[in-house]
């Protein structure tokens, strides 16, 4: 693809990003984007193909942004645990920083919208391949990182996903965490330590 076009195409799927983060999932249809971008709708089929291309394209592009804020973390340290540690408090951000976007990668919120298979595997394994490096480091020989690394991914992501529930909704009075970031931070991160030191996962 020429600088130009894909300029272009960047254009579009900045739009795209802005109208997830400020309207939601309900506004991403070809017109939404293209007004949201200045042009046309027309403009919009000429780069993607249709709605369900631009999905796929800003599918991507989420995940490229969670893998960016990844690859942004402090350089790895001595200590594996406190480094597997910040990486899934920085996934926490993530999900925290737009619930939209987090759950157009994680859940079906679009009706009729499928990713790729092609696109979704590529992606997964460019993204997640960085939390199994992490996991591989404090993995014992008898401890396979990657059946590992999905087992602690699927308590974050649980974690976090309650979480998200609950901010979308009235508070409950009395509810055993109070809605605070800093009371949900601590019970993700104690999740998250509880899950890794019962996968038997340790510095070395």
């Amino acid at each position: 693809m020429r600088p130009v076009e894909q300029g272009h195409r960047e254009r579009y799927l900045d739009a795209a990003l802005s109208v997830l983060f400020d309207r939601g999932v309900t506004a991403l249809t070809v017109r939404g984007v293209a007004e949201a971008a200045g042009a046309s709708t027309i403009s919009v089929y000429a780069r993607f193909g249709g709605r369900d291309g631009l999905l796929d394209a800003l599918y991507e592009r989420t995940f490229d942004s969670l893998r960016e804020m990844l690859e942004a973390l402090p350089p790895e340290g001595p200590d594996g645990f406190a480094d597997l540690l910040d990486l899934a408090m920085a996934y926490r951000r993530f999900a925290r920083e737009s619930p939209a976007r987090y759950a157009l990668m994680f859940e079906r919120p679009i009706p009729g919208f499928d990713p790729d298979p092609a696109l979704r595997s590529a992606v997964v394994r460019t993204t997640f391949g960085l939390f199994i490096d992490r996991v591989q480091r404090i993995s014992p020989p008898a401890v396979d990182a990657r059946t590992a690394a999905y087992h602690l991914w699927t308590a974050m992501h649980g974690l976090v996903g309650a979480e998200l529930m609950l901010a979308s909704r009235t508070a409950l009075p009395e509810w055993f965490i109070p809605p605070t970031d800093e009371a949900n931070a601590e019970v993700y991160r104690r999740g998250v330590t509880a899950m890794t030191t019962g996968l038997g996962l340790r510095n070395h």
